[in-house]
């Protein structure tokens, strides 16, 4: 089982879901990562290689952070998601291969010609 961290605390102005431990380390994690990486049936599908690319996620932010038990969170976006439970295991994992969940993420987009910028609604819009 992996390790509560000994503080929990979510940046606002850079949408980062902080998490310090005892030993001193710490783990950064943008809100964009956490959403689009969420634990939930609803984006990794129901079975391997099942993932669900979340688009349009690049400005999220977490609006809720409510403990599960000693093991987990869940994370409560403004996007209106609010299924995942993020263990802590799930947490570490993601902070320390942070990198590499950004470059495959990346990489999905391109391949599906989609953007992590939210869709701007028709009649939304208007020139200056």
């Amino acid at each position: 089982m992996a390790e509560a961290p000994s503080d929990i605390l979510m940046h606002k102005q850079s949408r980062t879901l902080e998490l310090r431990y005892e030993d001193g380390r710490r783990l950064e994690l943008p809100a964009e990562l956490l959403r689009v990486y969420s634990p939930s049936a609803e984006v990794r599908g129901h079975g391997e290689g099942q993932r669900i690319l979340q688009t349009g996620k690049k400005y999220v932010t977490i609006s809720a952070i409510e403990p599960v038990g000693n093991y987990a969170l869940r994370l409560v976006f403004d996007d209106g998601h609010d299924t995942g439970i993020y263990t802590w295991r799930h947490l570490e994992d993601l902070g320390r291969n942070q990198q590499r969940y950004w470059d495959t993420y990346l990489a999905d987009l391109k391949k599906a010609n989609a953007s992590r910028l939210p869709a701007i609604g028709v009649g939304q819009w208007s020139p200056s």
